[in-house]
């Protein structure tokens, strides 16, 4: 069962709310109905956590060997498939959880590298980095890292000059006031397309092994060169090509476009115009992955079969789309908006739910929440397609308060949520 979101009419009216609408927050009817052992898990699949939930204590580095640990389980799990020691189905679960893996060092240590705050020193987040780039065919670290401040900055959001927008109008071929049926087959055509991946993954190749930096490019084509070599010299060549090739290329191509589609939304023209902090608050919203539970009105026979469904639901679709689109904190991806330098990040689910109880202080509007991924998909693409083009291209001229995000963090560096386009 799908839940409403917090109101998008909302968004687009600051203030308004229409009178017969009611918002519930799933997660916090999973808290009341559901027994306490069950929270810690409904807490990380959801990345929402309950109310008065006690705060947790991690850090970047878990991050990091939780990445390593989703692509050892899932390589191995895939080993055992090809030996023919499990069933058949072991195969989609290998390569779920190797991409799982190759999403986390994308969206989580790579992106956050570029922000300097996986580790202590500025040199060891750009060596990591770089070596990421090369060895999984993300965009030159140095490049991604300027571009990806531009992303943060309020007069370049949404611009030609992003990447979020250079991805979705130029890669994925959308374009503003498009019927949102037309940009939805687009997005299948891109999602199917084999020409769309080839041209994906050559616009990747480039900017990683065909960079400035003659190392880095060297180190990437030895690499991938000597992998080919010596799985066909061992005569592992097709499953390093299931297992491994298959995820890095299209596998996380797809799962990109989802991830990058759910991220921002087009608010009123007169908020792009403005590109102001109500601008940034209203352009990204909090994802989350869930389902309501099943109405405790309903009879006793129906509430029982609403609980199996609800659980088929969250166990299967819901956890799919955990594991392989948003991944790590990429559901809290406005609290990284609104707060891109906090070191906070590494309990991105609790680190936002403290900023939203406190009101989001320094933003005009708290955070808002939308539940279901291809929900907030096609709200997002109905705002692109309530957007006229003339209104994207432009920027502000007068510097916004948001233009140095990191407040000087990278020496002055400038600078796309995505590592993997050119």
């Amino acid at each position: 069962m799908s839940v409403p979101a917090n109101d998008w009419v909302s968004l687009r009216q600051p203030g308004s709310r229409p009178a017969d609408l009611v918002v519930i927050d799933p997660r916090q009817e999973m808290a009341r109905r559901l027994p306490a052992g069950l929270q810690g898990f409904l807490t990380w699949l959801t990345a929402m956590p309950a109310d008065g939930e006690a705060a947790g204590e991690t850090t970047a580095l878990r991050h990091l060997a939780a990445a390593f640990a989703w692509i050892a389980a899932g390589l191995a799990v895939g080993g055992a498939a090809f030996a023919g020691l499990g069933p058949v189905w072991l195969l989609p679960l290998a390569l779920l959880l190797v991409c799982c893996g190759l999403g986390l060092f994308q969206v989580v240590v790579f992106h956050h590298c570029a922000h300097g705050t996986v580790f202590r020193t500025r040199r060891a987040n750009r060596q990591a980095g770089r070596l990421i780039s090369a060895l999984l065919l993300f965009k030159h670290f140095d490049h991604y890292q300027r571009e990806h401040m531009l992303h943060h900055s309020a007069r370049k959001l949404l611009t030609a000059e992003d990447e979020f927008a250079q991805f979705v109008f130029d890669m994925c071929g959308l374009e503003a006031g498009l019927p949102k049926a037309e940009l939805w087959r687009r997005v299948a055509v891109a999602v199917f397309s084999p020409l769309f991946h080839g041209r994906f993954l050559w616009r990747r190749i480039k900017a990683s092994l065909n960079s400035h930096d003659r190392a880095h490019n060297i180190l990437g084509m030895a690499t991938w060169t000597g992998a080919f070599a010596a799985a066909a010299v061992a005569g592992f060549l097709v499953p390093f090509l299931v297992l491994w090739v298959l995820p890095v290329t299209v596998l996380l191509q797809i799962a990109t476009i989802f991830r990058i589609l759910c991220e921002h939304r087009f608010p009123d023209e007169r908020l792009i115009e403005s590109r102001d902090k109500l601008f940034v608050c209203l352009a990204t919203t909090g994802v989350f992955p869930g389902a309501m539970p099943p109405s405790a009105d309903e009879p006793r026979w129906l509430r029982i079969g609403g609980w199996l469904g609800w659980w088929t639901e969250m166990l299967t679709w819901q956890l799919f789309i955990r594991l392989f689109v948003l991944v790590g904190d990429a559901p809290c991806h406005d609290f990284h908006h609104r707060r891109p330098a906090s070191r906070r990040w590494v309990d991105y689910a609790l680190a936002r739910q403290k900023d939203r109880r406190a009101g989001c202080p320094g933003f005009p509007v708290n955070y808002c929440d939308s539940w279901g991924l291809f929900r907030t998909i096609d709200h997002n693409l109905a705002t692109l397609a309530a957007t006229r083009q003339a209104v994207l291209g432009r920027g502000a001229t007068a510097p916004s308060a948001l233009d140095d995000p990191l407040g000087g963090q990278l020496d002055g560096h400038r600078g796309a949520e995505l590592g993997l386009a050119a």
